[in-house]
């Protein structure tokens, strides 16, 4: 690839603009320079932001019919780039490529999910004289576009998280300020390109810009957007809810993601699905399968089987076809992971397999011996660590699921359907799965947590809801 064509352009609307200063984006694995982006400012966002109030009017007219056909063209386009923009992803967060181009396949079911959603998406009418106190009267309320959506994305799904935000933003009629992750802006733009391109887009409708805090303060704090929608860490979330004002916010923050392993579950089935959910995109996942408590009686058991499952794994160059797991998103993070096993260790714990870097890559690494209060299990990781704890019964294990600041998704593995229904009654979160790993994720389903690990959902549906207002109509 040319040099030229490593350079992601900020989008201002519909026009591409380049600046001198530029950022080296360095690829985890290589170590070489695999993209580069514009070093924008506070004036960047606001500029952005008006071009997107400008815009808002003219998304907020166009047709259904063409909200859906430009959805549709995009992921015609990207699914005809499948390779392209899994490449892309390689190089520039060291996602194994087998999974880079699930991601792609799933950005562009992301799209399309949402231009379906998109025909059936509205209101309904309201019967007025329900009550003694009503009358009769054609009463009805319409979902209308918030206006303008600022979506700032992170790196560890830097297309389809994008999707999930932009798509049906744009789709429900909105403008949208798209600041992705400094991670990968040339997969952000690229991405952004297939909008702007396309034969059905809206003029101006979306833009562009990169950056940090300066760059995300400039757009959570105007008057401009309607809606915040961020997907990132609680610091941050925490940032934002104190910056933006009366508007709008949806953030998914992270988790700590468990699981409880019963004596009735498939011991093998539940091992082998609990290494892939541990290790998955280096646990770089905010439902990465961090804590699994396991019923005493079978402990050591899954523990043995856990261990050979998880050294099957193959780590290594993320550019071949059959690795499993490649390298953390930067030395910093691969240097806390280190600290995480360091600080266990020294209180008690015992590694069972990995811990120690190999080739440059932190490798998937179980710990025992486990106690509540240790950073490991109160804290989330984010990094390829996962920790087993013995627990009595299912009560011993919600009780220590249920005992964390975050609640996203946990799981529960067993052949017990009493004990399943329990677990989702009592289990305090966003999501439960049954019999298998809480990474899992299906696009159109609702998504997201509770208490720290943030407020509102994504899905294609339930994100056209976090981008639209109610107006309620009442006709005598």
């Amino acid at each position: 690839m040319s040099k030229n064509n490593l350079e992601a352009k900020i989008f201002f609307g519909s026009t591409r603009e380049s600046k001198k200063d530029l950022i080296d984006r360095i690829n985890p694995y290589t170590k070489k320079v695999v993209s580069k982006y514009p070093k924008c400012t506070k004036n960047d966002a606001k500029k952005a932001l008006e071009i997107a109030k400008k815009a808002s009017k003219n998304t907020a007219k166009a047709p259904l019919h063409q909200r859906i056909a430009w959805l549709e063209d995009v992921a015609k386009k990207l699914r005809e780039r499948k390779e392209e923009f899994a490449r892309l992803i390689v190089d520039e967060i060291s996602k194994p490529i087998y999974f880079a181009r699930i991601e792609v396949q799933r950005c562009a079911e992301t799209i399309e999910l949402t231009a379906k959603e998109l025909i059936s998406f509205g209101g309904e009418t309201i019967n007025t004289d329900a009550t003694i106190s009503g009358r009769e009267a054609l009463a009805y309320y319409k979902r209308v576009p918030v206006g303008v959506v600022v979506a700032i994305t992170p790196f560890n799904f830097p297309l389809n998280l994008i999707a999930h935000k932009i798509a049906p933003a744009l789709g429900a009629g909105n403008s949208v300020v798209l600041k992705p992750t400094p991670e990968a802006p040339l997969t952000a733009y690229k991405f952004a390109e297939l909008f702007v391109e396309s034969e059905f887009a809206i003029k101006d409708a979306l833009s562009v810009v990169y950056g940090d805090a300066e760059v995300g303060s400039a757009l959570v704090k105007s008057s401009i957007p309607r809606v915040i929608s961020f997907t990132g860490s609680v610091p941050v979330g925490k940032i934002i809810t104190s910056e933006a004002g009366i508007k709008k916010i949806s953030l998914e923050l992270g988790g700590n993601a468990a699981t409880y392993i019963d004596k009735s579950a498939n011991l093998p089935e539940a091992a082998k699905k609990c290494a892939f959910g541990s290790f998955y995109n280096s646990g770089q996942v905010c439902i990465s399968l961090q804590r699994i408590y396991v019923h005493k009686e079978i402990y050591d058991e899954f523990a043995s089987l856990m261990a050979k499952e998880t050294q099957k794994l193959k780590v290594g160059s993320p550019y071949e076809d059959d690795t499993f797991m490649g390298p953390l998103i930067n030395e910093d993070a691969k240097q806390r992971a280190k600290s995480w096993v360091d600080s266990a260790k020294s209180e008690g714990a015992t590694i069972l397999t990995g811990g120690k870097e190999i080739d440059g890559i932190f490798p998937p690494t179980i710990v025992t011996n486990v106690t509540d209060d240790m950073k490991i299990v109160c804290e989330e990781v984010f990094a390829p660590i996962v920790s087993l704890v013995a627990v009595e019964n299912i009560d011993e294990a919600l009780e220590k699921i249920n005992n964390s600041p975050y609640g996203l998704q946990y799981s529960i593995f067993t052949n017990s359907i009493k004990d399943a229904k329990k677990f989702i009654d009592e289990s305090e979160s966003g999501g439960v799965v049954v019999n298998d790993i809480p990474t899992v994720r299906f696009d159109i389903q609702p998504y997201g947590g509770v208490k720290l690990s943030g407020v509102g959902r994504e899905g294609p549906r339930f994100a056209l809801e976090e981008f639209t207002e109610i107006k309620s109509v009442v006709i005598f």
